[in-house]
């Protein structure tokens, strides 16, 4: 059998003090990607998205953090998860740290 990640396609987030560069992330439902997450900020940063992490098949999961609701990536480093994207929809992104000083976007699953 094929191995389904070894053609994952990859996504990268950049984050800053305080924002996600792109801020709104568009995957396909059940394909396979390397979500790349680099922090050039001199925080740490929290890819926080409950609904999307909880809808996906994570490779990793010892990546995540909170009880699977985030990403934590300390400054100056990357983090990589490999995800294959569940149900359609709409997700919420946010820093946990950070989304009073407007880290927030969006995650779009079609």
């Amino acid at each position: 059998m094929a191995d389904p990640w070894a053609n994952a396609r990859v996504v990268t987030e950049v984050m800053v003090d305080n924002s996600f560069e792109p801020d709104h992330l568009t995957f396909h439902s059940g394909q396979p990607y390397a979500l790349h997450l680099e922090n050039h900020g001199k925080e740490m940063h929290e890819f926080t998205a409950p609904g999307f992490l909880r809808a996906a098949t994570i490779r990793n999961l010892g990546r995540l953090a909170n009880g699977g609701t985030d990403i934590v990536v300390q400054p100056g480093q990357s983090a990589t998860v490999f995800l294959i994207p569940g149900r359609k929809g709409q997700y919420d992104l946010y820093c946990a740290d950070h989304d009073w000083d407007g880290m927030v976007g969006s995650i779009t699953v079609d």
